[in-house]
């Protein structure tokens, strides 16, 4: 029995969409060889099943009429990403930001930049 499609992307296809997002519009094909440079070589066929599921979902669009198309994403990593990570929160820890902040940086010292960084999102959100 095959398993119910998930409106939520798959580790595979979040892999996939990554490639159109450092690089924007492209075809399967441009797609399957980016996928395969970055260290996962897949059967074309599978990066075309990929990019028809990832279409479905309305993650990318299909631009032109004529083969081969062209895919562009609809959906920003930000969107993703801000979507994905609430997920977590609400998940996971309860709808508790502190406590993701607490396991995120558990035992573990920030370098300069990641504490710079954090100090700048917390006056930005101050202001």
């Amino acid at each position: 029995m095959a398993r119910p499609k998930s409106p939520e992307l798959t580790q595979r296809e979040l892999e996939l969409m990554q490639v159109f997002w450092d690089s924007g519009a492209m075809t399967a094909a441009e797609a399957r060889e980016r996928f395969a440079n970055a260290g996962s070589d897949l059967a074309y066929t599978t990066v075309a099943t990929l990019v028809k599921i990832l279409v479905e979902k309305k993650y990318l669009k299909q631009q032109g009429e004529h083969r081969p198309f062209t895919y562009e994403p609809i959906r920003s990593f930000e969107d993703v990403s801000t979507r994905l990570v609430g997920d977590l929160v609400k998940r996971v820890f309860g709808g508790s930001r502190e406590q993701l902040l607490v396991r995120l940086f558990d035992g573990k010292k920030l370098s300069n930049k990641e504490r710079e960084l954090l100090e700048q999102v917390l006056r930005e959100g101050k202001q």
